[in-house]
């Protein structure tokens, strides 16, 4: 079984593809440095649909890898922070835009008051009635003139606000979605275990999670090409959304590896819920969208733990780990628990 983070693979497949990649360099005269070696390196391994679109594109457009083009390459799909970064600056410039039209309203709001403030003075140091009605009514009209262009203003300025707060909680969502599944990423499972293990703690209540492998990935993406390995992941997602509630969270924890975590749930109904998910996704077909050739039948292990008292989330995973390998060694396409590893250490 590969190791769970996305960048540990495999040594001989990674050396397999560093070959690739660096062949791929030569062939289209790509400047031999880190930064793009590990674009070259991402697309040799075929795991960003985005950026093997964007370089075939490059490639039939006959566009010659520059520096320019290597630089954005690497900034878009493989320095992700950058981007964030670039967004983070982008947002704070309209903040500051916005602060300083706020800043210029109130200013000007104020100046009209002490301006209103001192004709109304005058006003009031008219004697005659009449006079005094129409200075009054003539004041009135502009203090009310002043006021809805300032209205006006104001309402604009909260629209764009609102554009903005939307636009960041848009952000802050794809920070924690993994791109090609839309599950949750590992840095939002990792946030997740740790709220709900300390209400676990406090309320004493059960907490338990799933880690799922698909069954000879490697050999599945070799037979068929990632395109079909993608689509292999996103139906996995698909059928594990079908099996959570609304206080679960279901995440992509690094390569063909999910992992589904369940506030609530004591060993045996975790079992009973990862059964269930490993029967439905062996039903499932999955077809060559280009041929509608039919796919090979599709199986998963799956690991099974529930957090004990006081543990660190960390142990966890790990027992969830150590399960679902159980379940590979012993024949793949089965449900592992961590009473399982109980039982076979005491053999």
């Amino acid at each position: 079984m590969p190791p769970s983070p996305t960048d540990e693979i495999d040594f001989g497949y990674a050396t397999s593809v560093a070959r690739q990649a660096v062949a791929l360099m030569q062939q289209h005269h790509v400047p031999p440095t880190p930064d793009n070696f590990a674009v070259w390196f991402k697309y040799a391994r075929g795991t960003s649909a985005p950026l093997k679109q964007a370089i075939g594109a490059l490639i039939a457009s006959k566009r010659p890898f520059d520096a320019a083009t290597n630089h954005e390459l690497h900034r878009t799909f493989v320095d992700t922070q950058a981007a964030e970064r670039a967004a983070d600056a982008g947002v704070s410039e309209q903040l500051a835009t916005l602060m300083s039209c706020a800043q210029q309203f109130l200013t000007a709001a104020i100046d009209d008051n002490r301006t209103q403030m001192r004709a109304l003075d005058d006003v009031v140091a008219e004697r005659d009635p009449r006079r005094l009605i129409e200075s009054l009514v003539s004041e009135l009209s502009q203090a009310t003139r002043r006021a809805t262009a300032l209205e006006a203003d104001f309402a604009h300025t909260s629209e764009e606000l609102g554009k903005i707060r939307e636009s960041l909680e848009e952000a802050e969502q794809r920070s924690k979605t993994d791109m090609l599944t839309g599950l949750a990423n590992r840095h939002a499972l990792e946030e997740f275990l740790n709220a709900v293990q300390l209400r676990a703690v406090e309320d004493g209540a059960a907490l338990s999670a799933l880690m799922i492998d698909i069954d000879n990935f490697k050999t599945f993406n070799d037979s068929y090409g990632h395109v079909v390995g993608d689509q292999v992941l996103k139906l996995m997602a698909s059928v594990l959304r079908e099996h959570i509630g609304e206080s679960d969270l279901a995440a992509r924890y690094g390569g063909e590896e999910l992992m589904a975590v369940f506030p609530g749930a004591d060993l045996e109904r975790c079992r009973q819920l990862a059964e269930r998910i490993r029967a439905s996704v062996a039903e499932r077909r999955i077809r060559r969208r280009a041929t509608g050739e039919e796919i090979s039948s599709i199986t998963i292990s799956i690991g099974v733990a529930e957090l004990r008292p006081g543990e660190a989330a960390e142990n966890l995973i790990d027992r969830c780990d150590r399960a679902l390998y159980r379940a590979k060694r012993d024949g793949r396409n089965r449900v592992m628990t961590e009473n399982d590893l109980d039982e076979a250490a005491a053999a």
